[in-house]
């Protein structure tokens, strides 16, 4: 008589599938993903972070375009200087633009100053006084234009030209240094909070989308919860979920955003003769995107990635602590 042979402790036999071969290896069964990979919140999610990934890259889009464009006028602002010679009494206007302008060009660091005639004068006027009026009744000063080849002492040009000539004064336009650069201070400020609220939204986001996909498969949670499986385990699997849909769709709004750079760049560097090309050149003033919009936004793409990444993860932990 056969004895047959003692079973494992703990197993169960599986009953065979009609047809199968004795002996023969069944199927590996599938096994379903604690989040699952698709859905409507995740395809919802999916079109969002790609939509705020879109809006970061043009922020950092723009702030890198001001400051390039902020620093570019800084520098002609600063490597020009103007020297404004009043009306004064008794004294030929003509000669005293003559000693202002040989004392500018025997100063160390000035490379040309050019007396600009009543006319240049008088068009700088026309934004105020309008067209029409005659220089000759109101007290205008005349300007000399200098530019400057180099760092040029001038404190002692401002005082050569206080004492030698009367009524003469000095214009660095470091008041205008100061405006360009608050200005472009302020919109990098407002870039960088822009990009922090889209950071934001996108976190808040994901803490409503992973609470949802916990709360869609409380049962299994649970369960291994209560079986011994650690939470870091749990954790794991949303944050490796989460992250795969942060690049995804943050790569697909950083792609719209480079590709919508390239296309402005291709726009504004037209220099057809034509006229609608002279409008759109007019209209973008020449506009390019630099290589820092392009880093910043690949870095701004794997920043949300990340960000979504460790809000899933944190939002896990925590509500797994809730339900221990």
């Amino acid at each position: 008589m056969t004895t047959p042979a003692p079973r494992e402790i703990g197993s169960a036999e599986l009953p065979a599938r009609e047809g199968a071969t004795p002996g023969a290896f069944e199927e590996p069964r599938v096994v379903n993903p604690i989040v699952p990979p698709r859905s409507v919140a995740g395809r919802a999610l999916l079109v969002l972070v790609a939509i705020m990934s879109f809006l970061a890259c043009l922020s950092v889009a723009s702030v890198s375009v001001v400051s390039d464009r902020a620093r570019g006028w800084q520098r002609q602002i600063a490597a020009e200087l103007t020297i404004q010679v009043s009306p004064v009494a008794m004294q030929d206007m003509q000669s005293a633009l003559q000693r202002a302008r040989n004392i500018a060009e025997a100063t160390p660091g000035v490379r040309s100053a050019e007396i600009l005639q009543p006319e240049q004068s008088s068009a700088l006027l026309e934004p105020w006084l309008g067209r029409g009026f005659d220089p000759n009744e109101l007290p205008i000063p005349r300007i000399i234009s200098v530019r400057l080849d180099g760092d040029a002492d001038l404190a002692t040009l401002a005082r050569l030209l206080r004492e030698e000539v009367p009524g003469a004064s000095l214009d660095d336009h470091g008041m205008w240094l100061k405006r360009l650069a608050r200005m472009s201070q302020a919109v990098t400020f407002a870039g960088l909070g822009v990009v922090a609220l889209v950071m934001a939204a996108t976190a808040l986001s994901v803490v409503f989308a992973t609470r949802g996909a916990m709360a869609g498969n409380k049962e299994v949670i649970e369960v291994l919860h209560f079986v011994g499986a650690e939470d870091a385990y749990v954790a794991g699997e949303f944050q490796r979920h989460f992250l795969l849909l942060g690049l995804k769709g943050a790569g697909l709004g950083g792609i719209a955003a480079i590709a919508l750079f390239a296309l402005l760049s291709l726009i504004g560097g037209v220099q057809g003769p034509t006229p609608e090309e002279a409008q759109l050149r007019s209209l973008l003033g020449g506009l390019t995107v630099g290589p820092p919009a392009y880093i910043g936004s690949i870095v701004t793409v794997v920043a949300i990635a990340v960000t979504i990444a460790a809000t899933a993860r944190l939002t896990v932990r925590r509500t797994l602590a809730e339900i221990g």
